[in-house]
């Protein structure tokens, strides 16, 4: 629609110092006449558009025009440029590239020099050194526009203990966790709403089915769940070597964390009693001690036993 792409046109113009025709008329698919006429129009509306000739020739808004950002510092408009920068490289999704034009048309060109030379301050990350897990990114994208369009997806689920299932769901939305992606969405074959880590996804199929909305939003999942303990929860303690100290404050919190004279780590923690859990202990080999529950240490006893017999 014209309309959309004189607003187009706009923010891009706001947003660079200054742009030709042929860059333009790429960028909205359209002929150097009709940017010209759009141009025009721009300039009627009462934002003045400066022509430039020669090699570096062009159109940009003039240097005092800028829109009102109101109460908005650039503090503010730089810290949600990189959230958004963040999310755009996790995402992999182009229309995140339109919203950074429209965010950056906030920025005078005078303050955007400054940011050019000061350079970034805050970078927004969530891609894991290993990809974040995800074999296949394009799962983030397609998720997300059956979360859009409420189109039921189904797919291949491996549990904790290696159980491959096939599920058929609802997806509602997704939600970044610690160091993974998930997925929130009402699961047929459970009857209720359920949370789907998407490292653990397999063979994804978009179907043509529409779902109504059951009325139940992410953020109240999000309260659900975070106010009701899954399972049996253990009270840990557990002891650690000395050298760990940076790995276990990291993991556990400084203020779960008491340094004992001799040096050792005594750590006092909450954990669900399942494979994870166990998993965790196990991760720092010879450098940990369960003190507490026996039943634990009894349990780790056992499984390390079990590994030793694997190299006998």
């Amino acid at each position: 629609m014209k309309i959309e792409r004189l607003f187009g046109i706009t923010m891009m113009l706001l947003s660079r110092r200054r742009v030709n025709a042929q860059t333009l008329a790429e960028k909205f698919e359209v002929s150097h006449r009709t940017i010209y006429r759009d141009l025009d129009t721009i300039n009627a509306a009462g934002i003045p558009i400066v022509a430039f000739t020669g090699n570096d020739g062009g159109y940009e808004i003039m240097e005092q025009f800028r829109i009102d950002r109101q109460i908005v510092t650039l503090e503010d408009l730089q810290s949600i440029l990189s959230a958004l920068k963040g999310v755009r490289a996790s995402l992999d999704d182009e229309e995140m590239d339109d919203l950074l034009t429209r965010i950056k048309a906030l920025i005078s060109r005078s303050e955007q020099k400054q940011l050019e030379e000061t350079g970034e301050t805050l970078i927004f990350d969530t891609n894991l050194w290993h990809g974040g897990g995800i074999k296949d990114r394009t799962i983030l994208v397609q998720l997300r526009q059956a979360s859009r369009n409420r189109t039921v997806v189904s797919f291949t689920y491996t549990n904790t203990e290696g159980t491959h299932e096939h599920r058929e769901v609802e997806p509602i939305g997704l939600a970044w966790k610690g160091y993974a992606w998930y997925l929130y969405a009402y699961c047929k074959l459970r009857g209720d709403y359920r949370t789907f880590r998407l490292s653990r996804l397999t063979e994804l199929r978009v179907h043509l089915e529409y779902f109504a909305s059951r009325g139940v939003r992410m953020e109240e999942l999000d309260t659900r769940w975070g106010n009701q303990e899954t399972g049996s929860v253990v009270e840990l303690q557990l002891l650690f070597r000395p050298r760990l100290r940076v790995r276990v404050e990291e993991a556990f919190g400084p203020a779960n964390v008491e340094v004992r004279d001799d040096g050792s780590l005594l750590v006092r923690a909450s954990c669900p009693d399942n494979h994870w859990m166990y998993g965790m202990i196990l991760s720092y080999g010879p450098d940990v001690k369960v003190l507490e529950p026996a039943f634990v240490a009894d349990k780790i006893k056992r499984m390390g036993t079990q590994i030793t017999s694997l190299y006998e």
